[in-house]
């Protein structure tokens, strides 16, 4: 599942990505910021699974594709300076892992797509308008399934 989830967050990632490319060809390398609440360590496997991702779409670290990687550690008072140093560096996307991150970017710009990775509820958060027109510059996952909910409390 979590495979899943990070399949479908790279694909819409690369299509934010591919938009501009349409239209002319890139010049430069494309770049992700990658903006998350925790630190690194807590966050090495969704990463490594994040640049595997990449590179079964022929995306490679330092060969055609930049990331900015940003942390904050689990101090969610630094995520606001981390995203508008993101967007003021003029990524071409960033990807959050959460709402709190997603928050941050979403009040950092609303000019680069924002792609995230994971929230529960996004609508209830006041991130996005509704799951099926999300509006604005965020698309990407969410793991809230109402419909579900009933039968995960049954035993």
């Amino acid at each position: 599942m979590n495979k899943l989830i990070i399949g479908i967050a790279l694909g819409a990632m690369l299509f934010a990505l591919s938009l501009p490319a349409l239209a002319q060809q890139p010049t430069k390398i494309p770049r992700i910021g990658y903006l998350e609440g925790g630190p690194l360590s807590a966050h090495a496997a969704r990463i490594e699974a994040f640049r595997q991702g990449l590179r079964e779409l022929n995306y490679v670290e330092g060969k055609n594709i930049a990331i900015e990687w940003r942390f904050a550690d689990g101090n969610r008072d630094r995520l606001a300076a981390l995203a508008a140093e993101l967007a003021g560096l003029k990524v071409d996307v960033i990807v959050t892992g959460g709402s709190v991150p997603t928050r941050a970017a979403k009040e950092a710009t609303s000019l680069i797509p924002i792609v995230m990775a994971q929230d529960n509820d996004p609508v209830a958060a006041g991130i996005v308008s509704s799951l099926a027109r999300p509006g604005g510059n965020i698309t990407g996952l969410s793991n809230f399934s109402p419909e579900l909910a009933g039968k995960r409390w049954r035993f």
